[in-house]
């Protein structure tokens, strides 16, 4: 379908930054998520890349041709926005249509693109209907045939799921993302909802304060975040991270607790400027077998069952802070009972406090 190249592109409101300068390159046929919370700068980039918003720096390339200057209708890019944008006094046959009327194609390639896309994602049971009288669903639905109707080189998608309600939300992510797969389609999609990202992205894009924070494949930025911003936005909840102090081969934790650091990890720690360091681990690198073994302690302070597990709350120090564990969901663990616990070591990192990076594997080439 399409490669985009974003060379040094950047987006600045007065002396407002809204997207500091960046390369990406995004290749033919894949799908891209730009994630991160509301203002960080995500909706702004899909937009540039559409032509919808100008370009303060860089350049933008479409299958290696500068489209930086160029407007959207010259871009052969098809949008789908969140709130479905249909013309309410036309019938859902007339919606989709209507790219290819305003394009001046004839009325038997009309026919024939209209018939696929309805046949692809099945509504064709409701052509005649106005959007007014559609479900959410069905009206996004209604949205993507008119997107896929053009056969558009590149798909932008500006949080096409976020009016509808959970369990839309679910069938719709499937949707979109088989749409994408059958049609080999390069996609851009925009949300801040880091379930939906890791769902469907084949790499994501994850934006802060108008700076990429980090690009990575969906399991590269939740095991491997490179910087605190990603461990705590990623995952639900985000990932846990205790400060201590490395001395001797352990990091000295709140609470008493001590974490013994494997060999492979020490390097790296004995070169932070401070001792001060900041253990980073999910949930579900936590090992509780039966809450009376491990190297760590704390108490519980909530547990919540999420059906197939367990979230404990664990408060980990005098402070009253807390960090979250996963625990079988048939054990029953007493409000303010102490339980001991040990951490996967492959599932640990370590962050830097001055600098807020991850700490790197330092790599022996022998």
């Amino acid at each position: 379908m399409a490669t985009i190249e974003l060379h040094q592109v950047e987006k600045k409101f007065g002396s407002l930054h809204a997207v500091k300068p960046f390369d990406f390159t995004i290749h033919d046929g894949e799908f891209i998520v730009l994630l991160g919370p509301s203002g960080c700068g995500k909706t702004t980039t899909l937009r540039m890349i559409a032509g919808l918003e100008t370009v303060t720096g860089g350049r933008i390339l479409l299958n290696g041709a500068d489209v930086t200057d160029k407007p959207a209708r010259q871009r052969d890019i098809a949008m789908v926005f969140q709130f479905f944008a249909l013309y309410p006094h036309m019938t859902v046959r007339e919606n989709i249509a209507f790219p290819l009327q305003a394009q001046g194609e004839k009325r038997a390639l009309i026919d024939q693109r209209v018939a696929e896309v309805v046949k692809l994602l099945n509504i064709d049971s409701l052509l005649q209907f106005r959007p007014g009288s559609l479900s959410g669903g069905d009206r996004q639905r209604v949205a993507l045939a008119r997107a896929l109707v053009r056969r558009p080189a590149a798909f932008m998608m500006d949080e096409p799921l976020g009016a509808l309600d959970a369990e839309f939300r679910e069938a719709m992510r499937a949707e979109i993302k088989r749409l994408h797969l059958a049609q080999n389609a390069t996609t851009v999609y925009v949300t801040h909802d880091q379930i939906e990202a890791m769902a469907m992205g084949d790499r994501i894009v994850v934006m802060s304060n108008a700076v990429v924070q980090q690009v990575g494949t969906p399991v590269e930025v939740y095991n491997n975040p490179s910087n605190l911003f990603v461990a705590r936005f990623m995952g639900s909840p985000g990932m846990n991270l205790v400060t201590g102090r490395y001395a001797n081969g352990a990091v000295n934790l709140p609470g008493g607790n001590q974490y013994r650091v494997p060999d492979k990890w020490k390097p790296a720690l004995s070169k932070l400027s401070d001792e001060e360091v900041i253990v980073g681990f999910r949930p579900e690198a936590a090992v509780v077998p039966d809450g009376q073994h491990g190297q760590l302690i704390a108490q519980v302070y909530a547990s919540d069952l999420h059906g197939a597990y367990s979230i404990l709350h664990l408060a980990f120090d005098e402070q009253g802070q807390i960090i979250h564990a996963r625990a079988n969901r048939e054990t029953l663990y007493p409000i303010g009972a102490s339980i001991h616990f040990d951490l996967n070591s492959d599932m640990v990192r370590f962050f830097d406090p001055g600098t807020e990076s991850a700490l790197s594997l330092e790599v022996n080439h022998g």
